[in-house]
């Protein structure tokens, strides 16, 4: 179960044109939205990468406005950990639970996850704010990485996995984020 004190959020890739040529993407970026929010009233850190930026665009508005400097970590590699300023920064937190959500799910969420998992992070993939051109793309993706360990989770579940108990004092801000 993911736990505030241990653990990150990676939003990969909710960028540019790719962030509104995905499979649902207007209710997957609303879903993105709400996790860092949530995640930002619990305190856990969030890094935000970008594929690629000068080609396809940075972290798309909606999201980099919710945070005071945005500075999304730009890649040409697929998997975030095979970005050193990215693997640095993770390393550097101490924590070892990672969340994942972004686009596309197949190929740089997967990449990702894989990297994570091989260097014994804990990878939680939030599947309802992830997604692929193609929901057989994520479907596929999805299943092989839950044979590999990562763990499959919501918005909801995760954020109330790290709430624990109605008495956490952001209890009431994720609630109304869920609602």
């Amino acid at each position: 179960m993911l736990d505030e004190n241990n653990a990150v959020l990676a939003v990969i890739d909710v960028q540019g044109k790719l962030a509104r040529v995905v499979s649902e993407s207007e209710l997957r970026i609303q879903r993105v939205i709400s996790l860092v929010k949530g995640m930002q009233a619990l305190k856990v850190p969030i890094f935000l990468t970008a594929q690629a930026p000068e080609k396809i665009g940075h972290t798309i508005p909606e999201v980099a406005e919710l945070f005071e400097a945005p500075s999304d970590i730009p890649r040409v590699s697929f998997s975030v950990m095979r970005t050193e300023q990215f693997a640095e920064a993770l390393r550097a937190s101490g924590k070892r639970q990672v969340a994942l959500c972004g686009f596309e799910t197949h190929i740089c969420l997967y990449q990702s996850s894989l990297d994570l998992l091989a260097e014994g992070y804990e990878v939680y993939l939030v599947v309802d704010a992830s997604s692929s051109r193609s929901e057989e793309n994520k479907a596929a993706a999805l299943v092989e990485l839950r044979a590999e360990g990562a763990h499959l989770v919501t918005v909801e579940s995760a954020l109330f996995s790290m709430l624990k108990t109605a008495a956490h004092p952001a209890f009431k801000t994720i609630a109304r984020l869920i609602k």
